[in-house]
C-alpha cells in the first residue's frame, strides 16, 4: 500500500507543479485551490509512504515523478522543448527510479 500511496503522492506533486503554472497564467482561485489540494494531498501520501518505506528511497521516487512528470507536462501543454536529449533525461530520471524500486 504504501508503494501505492508513494506513486500517488508523485502524480499529485506533478499536478501541483501543472498547477503553478496554471495560476500563474489566470490567478483565479479555482486554480490557486487546486495548487493547494494537490500539494496537500502529494505531502500526506508521501509521509503516508515514510511510515514504511525508507526516506531515501520515498523522497527520490517521489521527486523524480514530480520532476520527470513537470517537464513533460511542460512539453505537452507549455510548448516546451521536446528535444530528444531533454527526453532521454527524462527517461534517466525515470529509469533510476524504477531501479530503486526494484532493490528496495
Amino acid at each position: 500500500m504504501a508503494w501505492i500511496a508513494l506513486v500517488v503522492a508523485g502524480l499529485c506533486e506533478m499536478m501541483g507543479v501543472f498547477m503553478i503554472s496554471k495560476y500563474n497564467d489566470s490567478k483565479s482561485m479555482k486554480d490557486l485551490m487546486l495548487l493547494i489540494i494537490t500539494f496537500t494531498l502529494s505531502f500526506a501520501g508521501l509521509a503516508y509512504a515514510m511510515e514504511t518505506l525508507q526516506m531515501g528511497t520515498a523522497y527520490a521516487i517521489w521527486t523524480g515523478i514530480g520532476a520527470a512528470g513537470g517537464a513533460l507536462l511542460g512539453m505537452l501543454f507549455f510548448n516546451e522543448s521536446k528535444d530528444w536529449r531533454r527526453v532521454i533525461c527524462i527517461a534517466l530520471v525515470l529509469g533510476a527510479a524504477i531501479c530503486l524500486k526494484i532493490i528496495s
